[in-house]
């Protein structure tokens, strides 16, 4: 498996190897964790097709395995998938990496610390390392908003004020 496939992942792929890092699980359960009324479902919302599509996605590039069938309550019986080492390591990577741009601020940054707290682990390293990222992302946009006019600046201001609600909330999971 190439590392490029793995940095390639999409957010929803990201988010189903990051389940069975807790669990052995089948789609359906993955599901339900990330439908609206889910556990997840106010972060990330994922269907069900989305779901087996990723975990195939995922099975293909050697990062989880079929690894038994168990009974469905009204249905065929059902897959469950677990993490392989390599999807283990790779998604451990993953949860400990800041996001690089605001607005994945929203999505996997939360489902980042989520499941390191579901896990068990201390998600303080990946908030102070990402609190170095949007330090470094006010700074550029401060720098830059020098002699900005029109809509440049209206874009600009928006983004001013995102990078600093961003350190904000980091700052105060920091302090919890």
């Amino acid at each position: 498996m190439a590392e490029e496939a793995v940095q390639k992942l999409s957010t929803t792929d990201w988010a189903v190897l990051a389940a069975l890092l807790e669990q052995e699980s089948h789609g359906f359960r993955i599901a339900a964790l990330f439908a609206s009324s889910g556990e997840l479902g106010d972060i990330w919302r994922i269907q069900r097709t989305q779901v087996y599509r990723a975990l195939e996605h995922l099975q293909a590039l050697g990062l989880v395995e079929a690894v038994r069938q168990e009974e469905g309550e009204a249905g065929p019986p059902r897959t469950l998938f677990a993490a392989t080492a390599t999807g283990r390591a790779s998604a451990l990577k993953w949860l400990l990496t800041p996001v690089t741009r605001l607005r994945y601020g929203r999505s996997d940054l939360r489902l980042k610390i989520a499941f390191l707290m579901r896990l068990g682990h201390n998600p303080k390293p990946l908030l102070l390392a990402q609190q170095k990222v949007y330090g470094q992302i006010l700074q550029e946009l401060t720098a830059r908003n020098l002699g900005t006019e029109g809509v440049q600046a209206v874009s600009l201001l928006w983004r001013l004020e995102m990078a600093k609600a961003s350190l904000r909330f980091i700052e105060q999971l920091l302090e919890k």
